[in-house]
């Protein structure tokens, strides 16, 4: 499939709007970690919980330490998701 100049700045454009916001990702990880904002905010529903639920065996902890690792790779995976579901639209 190619695409021209015109269709991957709006593949870009829908990223940029559709993806979530690493500075709010990170944010949510400073001060909500204990709730697992962040996974929650990153669409990651039940690793959040099982997160939550792992606290009471102290894994958990790692795990949000992990987190800070973790959400770059998590935005990245969406974005990519993001911009293959709106290149497929165009080149259908």
């Amino acid at each position: 499939m190619v695409l021209d100049t015109q269709d991957r700045i709006y593949i870009e454009q829908r990223v940029t709007n559709d993806a979530p916001s690493p500075v709010v990702a990170y944010l949510l990880w400073i001060f909500g970690w204990w709730i697992s904002a962040h996974r929650f905010y990153l669409g990651k529903w039940g690793t959040a919980l099982l997160q939550i639920a792992s606290y009471f065996i102290f894994i958990g902890f790692v795990w949000v330490l992990l987190d800070a690792y973790l959400i770059t790779l998590i935005i990245r995976q969406r974005r990519d998701r993001i911009r293959d579901h709106v290149a497929g639209g165009l080149a259908a």
